[in-house]
């Protein structure tokens, strides 16, 4: 009788326990659905306006993606820079969600657009308007919850797990091979800085000598230890403007010579793979379900 009553117990909870999470989840959306215009902060004017949503999203994506690529990578990252918006906008509580700049994602209007394609300014803006209205309105979700869409430019042939870069792991940002950009123009970088330079960013003194260098399972520097002092490889990045943290370095006379691959800190999409994969015959859909795990695709 007991067995009988803890069974009853427990169905019960799980359908309130159920019925909360619906609850939340369709008011999340219902919120969301109502939010049709998004609150910009221009990271050079610091004036904040309130744009449509979606004229946003064409705005990101003409900063964010050459219009040049394939429908279904624009398409793409139509739908990755909205998720990333609505994500913004769900966790802001001052008085702008986003930033015009790299800090969030960028964003450029139509008069940085004509300066930026000029004679081929209706073609481009046209096919990105394009991408952004065929996605219009969808998102992706992990778990009925709008996910945190990262996205870069290039992989060195692997994207990253998110607590390796962030140090915040996220079901849905895993490491996935993104081989076919090996080949790509700019894949590998060489970047020559004078001994000093490094010296005086990285706060040590010289000579450099390179004690040991930690790497992840996608060849990035995790930490690298130069004259005794512990750096972690983003931070390397960022202190010297490198263009990812797969490097290798070679110090020769009065010069740091870095060899890089790949481009941006490596989580969630990447950019160019995207392209590579739409050439291939992948829809945006295929792109979005191999660079982020497990998600979902829903309409606002």
């Amino acid at each position: 009788m007991k067995n009988r009553i803890l069974v009853v117990i427990t169905i019960v909870l799980s359908i309130i326990l159920s019925s909360i999470s619906n609850k939340t989840n369709t008011t999340f959306f219902k919120t969301i659905k109502e939010k049709e215009t998004i609150n910009v902060l221009d990271s050079i004017t610091n004036k904040i306006s309130n744009l449509d949503l979606e004229e946003y999203i064409i705005g990101v994506v003409a900063a964010e993606m050459p219009a040049s690529f394939q429908m279904e990578a624009l398409k793409a990252q139509a739908v990755a820079s909205r998720t990333y918006a609505i994500y913004k906008i769900s966790t802001s509580n001052g008085s702008y969600d986003v930033v015009t700049d790299i800090s969030n994602q960028s964003y450029i209007d139509l008069d940085k657009m004509h300066e930026k394609w000029q004679d081929d300014f209706d073609i481009y803006y046209n096919k990105i308007k394009e991408a952004v209205n065929s996605t219009k309105n969808q998102i992706m979700t992990y778990n009925d919850q709008v996910i945190e869409a990262y996205y870069f430019a290039m992989s060195n042939g692997y994207t990253e797990d998110s607590s390796l870069v962030f140090s915040e792991s996220r079901d849905y940002l895993q490491s996935v091979a993104s081989l076919n950009e090996l080949n790509l123009k700019n894949f590998e970088v060489i970047k020559e800085l004078d001994t000093s330079y490094v010296c005086n960013k990285l706060n040590i003194n010289c000579p450099i000598e390179i004690q040991n260098i930690e790497r992840s399972a996608t060849h990035r520097v995790n930490t690298i230890t130069i004259n005794n002092k512990k750096f972690k490889g983003t931070e390397v990045r960022k202190l010297l403007e490198l263009r990812s943290t797969d490097f290798d370095i070679n110090i020769s006379n009065d010069q740091v010579i870095f060899t890089t691959r790949g481009y941006g800190h490596g989580v969630g999409m990447s950019q160019y793979g995207a392209n590579e994969l739409a050439k291939d015959g992948k829809s945006y859909l295929d792109i979005l379900n191999y660079y982020y795990k497990n998600i979902q695709i829903n309409s606002i």
